[in-house]
């Protein structure tokens, strides 16, 4: 905007400029009416008696001859002008639009400038191609995946999904990776293996997960990540330690950590992308307890979707009632899972709990009317934490989360308005705006 008023105000100068020289010409040749210095010699009475009229008419036709040039001249120089000035001004819109940055569907955005640099770890592979994918992503030679794994060795899976297993590897130089294994036999699993891969290409933030590159062998797609360290959040939430590890203020930097990385793809990435399967096992955990997005096979550009041809997928629990009732997806059905991963954090709780055999409860149904009870809230709280955080901090988390998990998606908040609501409720050393003079690294035993 700045260079456009800087250049509107140069052509508005070169303009005056060039206007104002016919009339300067013109000043110059039009002789001036002021007075001569000197006194006029009047003509004697004889030489006008003599000769009437005659040196009055040959002045008049000179002057008249002199008019009409001058007149030429102006018109002629004005039109040279308005050929300058439009010459000028197509040459002004030219460079403008030349510096216009193209946003074909580039998932671009300053925050990838936070993102991690992906050379130095690169550099560490050996036989690593570049394919001619977007993002340029590297190729991992099978025989090096295999031998990475010890050949799949089932000590070394990390998790498993819907599609295949994540094993721990080691590649060369001894870094050591996460990978993914599909089996692609089915063609929903080639197509997440390729919208994976296209997507997490182009992205790169502290909150998402990074691709270190890919490979395939026969009906297996290998995807390969960087290694969190501390697993997902659904197995340190629900797995053997049941949350021991997690803080109230840990809880809390995880929320912010995972809000961060929605609105990032929400808000900066153009078109903008809906992750579609947010959920506790999809937030992958580093050795600082930093949150990842991850699993993109799912994820859809917004716009692009249609109703007819998008398979209906998710997880139980995390599925926005709008999408699952009619198939209307939008960045709201990212928010109300996100609501479901807080009351996981808030409560301890799985999202789906089976009651008997033949029926099951969500975490939302379950938990809603004692939500907004101030009175019931305090005694639903995960007993890990129970008692370790200002009540007021307590009701503002939860007061979140049943905004997030609203039935009607007009009445869900943007994941930016989350992230505003809960930058106040993290220390200062994790990522927040909160003061506080001591912070609990263990919280108490669980009575």
């Amino acid at each position: 905007m700045t260079m456009k008023l800087l250049l509107m105000f140069i052509m508005f100068h070169m303009f005056i400029l060039i206007l104002h020289k016919p009339i300067l010409i013109l000043a110059s040749v039009v002789p001036s009416p002021q007075v001569s210095p000197f006194p006029p010699i009047l003509p004697s009475m004889t030489m006008i008696a003599s000769s009437p009229g005659i040196h009055v008419g040959v002045e008049d036709e000179k002057m008249d001859s002199h008019n009409k040039k001058v007149k030429a001249f102006v018109v002629a120089s004005t039109a040279l002008s308005a050929i300058i000035l439009c010459l000028l001004s197509f040459w002004i819109y030219y460079i403008i639009n030349a510096s216009k940055p193209n946003r074909k569907k580039n998932l671009q955005n300053s925050d990838s400038e936070k993102g991690l640099g992906f050379a130095p770890i690169l550099s560490k592979f050996n036989s690593v191609k570049k394919v001619g994918k977007k993002g340029c992503v590297p190729i991992i030679d099978y025989e090096q995946i295999e031998k990475g794994t010890e050949n799949f060795k089932e000590s070394n899976i990390l998790g498993e999904g819907g599609f295949g297993c994540v094993y721990k590897a080691s590649l060369d130089d001894n870094l050591v990776v996460a990978i993914k294994r599909l089996n692609c036999e089915c063609q929903y699993a080639e197509r997440e293996y390729e919208n994976e891969v296209e997507l997490l290409s182009e992205i790169q933030h502290p909150n998402v997960i990074s691709l270190l590159g890919c490979g395939t062998h026969e009906d297996s797609r290998f995807i390969i990540y960087e290694l969190m360290q501390n697993g997902s959040l659904e197995t340190q939430l629900h797995g053997p330690s049941h949350g021991s590890a997690l803080t109230w203020h840990m809880r809390m930097k995880i929320a912010l950590d995972t809000a961060r990385g929605l609105k990032y793809l929400h808000e900066h990435c153009y078109p903008a992308v809906i992750h579609r399967d947010l959920k506790s096992s999809n937030i992958l955990l580093d050795a600082n307890f930093s949150a990842k997005l991850s699993d993109f096979g799912l994820a859809i550009i917004d716009g692009s979707q249609n109703k007819n041809n998008i398979k209906l997928s998710g997880t139980l629990g995390y599925v926005a009632p709008e999408y699952l009732l009619d198939g209307k997806l939008t960045d709201k059905s990212d928010v109300y899972a996100f609501g479901v991963v807080l009351l996981e954090l808030l409560l301890g709780r799985k999202p789906v709990e089976k009651l008997s055999s033949s029926q099951c409860q969500s975490i939302v149904t379950w938990a809603m009317p004692q939500l907004t009870d101030r009175s019931k809230l305090p005694n639903i709280v995960d007993n890990v934490i129970k008692n370790t955080m200002d009540p007021k901090h307590l009701f503002q988390v939860a007061a979140v989360a049943v905004l997030c998990v609203q039935p009607e998606p007009c009445y869900r908040p943007l994941i930016a308005d989350v992230l505003h609501s809960l930058i106040p409720l993290v220390p200062v050393e994790l990522g927040g705006t909160l003061r506080v003079s001591h912070m609990t690294q263990q919280p108490p035993n669980s009575s």
